[in-house]
């Protein structure tokens, strides 16, 4: 009897629960190996495309995200100052209807949950700390730092930005920082007084930065909001410094009174500097590969991180499984298959990075016309332009059959 391959995934975020929960349900040996004393995810609203849905489909959680999150009926890109709509790039039955899923706003920890509740509580192991990974012959092995090891048939470094997986088998890849600073903040619906404002997903585009906020839980109980400012006053990549809401209120003072309220209401505010990294050539080293930000971190404005990283927890399980036994070729297959959407991904988030943050009214008036534009003729206008990865469904684009949790 052929023996169920072992799994080791170092990571025990979105991209390394996705994993694990479609390796789980192919029926692989799989354990998560984490860093933390608890499995939680640092920061707060992820915008999740109908691709993310779709794969959510795939491993069989669609329904509870639905039920968990929120569904903008519409989302809106509004003037800094005067709160004037540019366009209405995406109405939510529009989207369901041209691309097979919604687009769902979220908290991220109740992705997290989500996924991990489809797990035995066995198959993680907490307090974990990956130093690095190896192969040897047809054996991969992960190190900790407490001295320990172990071996799996595969090593998936699932462990974000700052992969020590990633450094040992490629080496450490040095960080672009990208001359802007970012503050994100939570603010309870009920703390402002326009209900149809908290319910409201929007991008504000303004000179040298933008904000946008919007639902993440269902009902619009909670609003999530980030703001991005060109500047080269903060170079820390931290997603966990606080900052004072006064500094905020001074950066955006001469943007719309309505948003500014909005960011007031927050009780806590968190800073960090934006930086890039280039695409990798490959993600596979032996029996060890990546995934997610591990693989292929990217700026966050075509909202596609979170969604890149469950896709590719997804199409790696069908790899692993197609044809089965031949790990060394499902790993190729892995990389052929998801390497040049991410890439696009990555390479997409720059361009739209630059045209987000326009600083020449011009050039601005222009843009937000051509916006406009494309909006009332029902073309994409959407704010990353992102309609191209929409379309995408793991258990179809895969090339790789339905999956375990598909419909």
């Amino acid at each position: 009897m052929t023996r169920v391959p072992r799994i080791a995934v170092i990571g025990g975020g979105l991209g390394g629960a996705a994993a694990a929960l479609a390796l789980h349900r192919r029926g692989y040996e799989v354990a998560v190996y984490e860093k933390a004393a608890e499995l939680s995810e640092i920061g707060a609203g992820l915008n999740l495309s109908p691709n993310a849905l779709k794969a959510f489909r795939y491993l069989g959680i669609e329904d509870e995200a639905l039920k968990t999150g929120f569904q903008a009926a519409e989302q809106l890109i509004r003037s800094f100052r005067s709160g004037r709509v540019i366009a209405r790039p995406r109405r939510s039955g529009d989207i369901a209807a041209r691309y097979g899923a919604s687009f769902l706003t979220m908290h991220r920890a109740d992705l997290l949950s989500l996924l991990i509740a489809q797990l035995p509580d066995s198959v993680f192991h907490l307090g974990a700390d990956c130093t690095g990974a190896e192969t040897r012959g047809r054996t991969a092995v992960a190190h900790f730092a407490d001295g320990t090891s172990v071996d799996a048939d595969v090593v998936i470094g699932a462990d974000g930005i700052h992969s020590a997986v990633r450094d040992s088998i490629f080496g450490h890849i040095e960080p672009r920082f990208t001359g802007c600073i970012c503050w994100r903040g939570l603010v309870p619906g009920e703390a402002l007084p326009d209900p149809a404002f908290a319910r409201q997903m929007v991008a504000w585009w303004g000179p040298h930065g933008h904000i946008v906020h919007y639902p993440v839980r269902s009902g619009g109980s909670l609003v999530n909001f980030v703001a991005h400012r060109d500047s080269d006053g903060w170079t820390e990549e931290s997603w966990t410094h606080e900052s004072d809401r006064s500094e905020l209120m001074e950066t955006y003072a001469r943007w719309n009174p309505d948003l500014l309220g909005l960011i007031e209401a927050s009780d806590k505010y968190y800073k960090w500097a934006l930086y890039d990294r280039d695409p990798l050539d490959r993600w596979t080293r032996g029996r060890v590969t990546l995934l997610g930000d591990s693989a292929h971190p990217m700026l966050p404005y075509l909202g596609q991180g979170a969604c890149m990283a469950v896709e590719d927890g997804c199409v790696l399980a069908e790899a692993i499984s197609c044809p089965p036994g031949d790990l060394d070729a499902a790993l190729g297959e892995y990389e052929r298959v998801r390497m040049p959407r991410t890439t696009r991904a990555q390479l997409g988030s720059r361009v739209r990075a630059r045209q987000n943050h326009l600083a020449s009214p011009f050039a601005r008036f222009r843009r937000d016309v051509k916006m406009a534009w494309r909006s009332r003729r029902g073309a994409d206008s959407s704010a990353g332009q992102a309609a191209e990865f929409y379309d995408y469904d793991v258990a179809r684009e895969g090339r790789f059959g339905t999956g375990p949790g598909s419909r």
